[in-house]
């Protein structure tokens, strides 16, 4: 009876081969927890729920520094402090200021000075590196593949020459057809699909950025409209008020005024019937 081995996350056994390399994962929690790259950082990790889409590291420093910054450098969006992520920060220290990337000609290729760390004597980014030996990889399992389905149409062909008696029949071998300029046009193509894809996200991440600013701009001319309809009611009702309290005190003004003369006319005549009653 073969071994079987636990799943890493749901622990229960499976054969060998029904594992995945590296983190051991059974078919269905490989389908209910994909590797995905996050929104911010655009490292790989395993994805808990459908709904979350940045990685823990960057989950916990969103909640310390707020929301990220694209980087000065790389445009990544993960400068949490300053203008650069931490990425771009530790390299500086490290090899000092980035170089051109050879692939998408940002500023945010640092040189290790050693040959062979390049990617095929080519200084890259990050990203770029990433993105290149992820082709290297699917260009190796696919030639792997043509290569196989290559030596049983081999095998094929030289059953068939022998039971059909031909003589004339001419080897063929794969790994001249794996070698053909086809094969290099492939891993350009494949090359450039894998560029798309990551520019098409970088594209989507800014987009949502803009209309989160958009928001937020709308939002605010919304407040201030508001704030400054409530100061215009106010200064109305404010000045109302005071026209009523000035027009309230110029007629107790002239009431008074009414009252004084009313008085000193009253002390006049008593004054002149005080002079002639002698």
């Amino acid at each position: 009876m073969a071994a079987l081995y636990a799943c890493t996350k749901c622990h229960q056994r499976f054969p060998f081969e029904a594992l995945s390399q590296g983190q051991q994962l059974c078919k269905e929690c490989r389908i209910a927890h994909p590797v995905v790259k996050c929104t911010y950082c655009r490292t790989e990790y395993q994805q808990e729920s459908k709904t979350n889409t940045i990685c823990k590291k960057c989950a916990q420093n969103v909640q310390l520094y707020g929301t990220p910054k694209p980087c000065q450098y790389c445009n990544i969006i993960a400068a949490f402090i300053g203008n650069k992520c931490q990425r771009c920060t530790n390299s500086e220290k490290k090899y000092g200021p980035p170089y051109s990337c050879e692939q998408c000609k940002q500023q945010c290729a640092f040189d290790r000075k050693d040959d062979r760390k390049k990617v095929d004597g080519k200084l890259l980014c990050w990203l770029c590196t990433l993105s290149y030996k992820r082709v290297l990889q699917k260009t190796k399992e696919q030639r792997k593949h043509l290569s196989s389905s290559s030596r049983a149409g081999h095998q094929e062909k030289e059953q068939y020459s022998r039971l059909s008696g031909g003589g004339h029949y001419t080897s063929f071998s794969p790994d001249l057809a794996l070698d053909s300029p086809g094969t290099d046009h492939f891993v350009i193509i494949a090359q450039l699909k894998e560029e798309v894809a990551t520019l098409k996200k970088m594209l989507h991440q800014k987009d949502q950025m803009i209309l989160e600013k958009e928001k937020k701009i709308t939002e605010l001319k919304a407040d201030f409209q508001y704030q400054e309809s409530q100061m215009r009611a106010k200064m109305n009702q404010m000045e109302k008020t005071h026209k009523e309290v000035t027009e309230q005190l110029q007629a107790k003004n002239r009431e008074l005024l009414k009252q004084a003369a009313a008085l000193s006319k009253s002390k006049k005549s008593e004054k002149s019937g005080a002079i002639t009653s002698p």
